[in-house]
């Protein structure tokens, strides 16, 4: 595993594009703060770049060097969720602007999984995690759901748990607006 995160970081380092497990589906992902990356990634998918994609950080900690202002509450639903949860921000910074949605918010996830966090962790900045797949498509649950046009167009895939078998499920998605009013997009 240690190769593998040592090469997906140099390819981020570069402004390249990985194929990667995440705690929940594999993920295309890229140097969260590269907008040249970042609009890779919206090509590949052939997605509009009106339509935000989440990222990626290996403790809570990273969370406020990426939003503003941090609501109280974020912190106590990271603490006690169980499963994957993305939380939607306002206020996003120090990230690619074409990152961040018109609103000026950015969804960001705090991984647990062994891969992605130490993945997180070694590159030192937040990464892109969108499902790999081109939008409107299935997103697939495990690696050998992706399609050949999908692991061609990316610049390095990862080989780590690419035999697992289980579905794993997307994350829970809830946004917290002004006022501490919390909103649940996917449950």
């Amino acid at each position: 595993m240690k190769d593998e995160i040592k090469k997906a970081c140099e390819v981020l380092q570069k402004g390249g594009v990985i194929l990667y497990p995440t705690d929940t589906v594999w993920g295309i992902g890229c140097d969260a703060t590269n907008e040249e990356a970042v609009k890779r990634v919206f090509e590949i998918k052939q997605r509009a770049d009106s339509k935000a994609m989440l990222v990626l950080v290996d403790s809570p900690v990273k969370v406020d060097f990426y939003v503003q202002d941090v609501p109280s509450v974020a912190w106590d639903l990271i603490e006690m969720t169980t499963k994957p949860l993305t939380i939607i921000y306002d206020g996003a910074r120090n990230l690619a602007p074409n990152l961040i949605a018109a609103d000026g918010s950015v969804g960001i996830r705090v991984t647990s999984e062994e891969f992605s966090k130490q993945l997180c962790f070694r590159f030192r900045k937040a990464i892109v995690s969108t499902s790999a797949n081109i939008s409107g498509q299935p997103a697939p649950a495990v690696f050998s759901e992706i399609t050949e046009e999908i692991k061609q167009a990316v610049d390095y895939v990862v080989d780590y748990r690419r035999e697992e078998t289980g579905h794993p499920k997307p994350s829970s998605i809830i946004k917290l607006g002004k006022g501490g009013v919390v909103k649940i997009i996917r449950e």
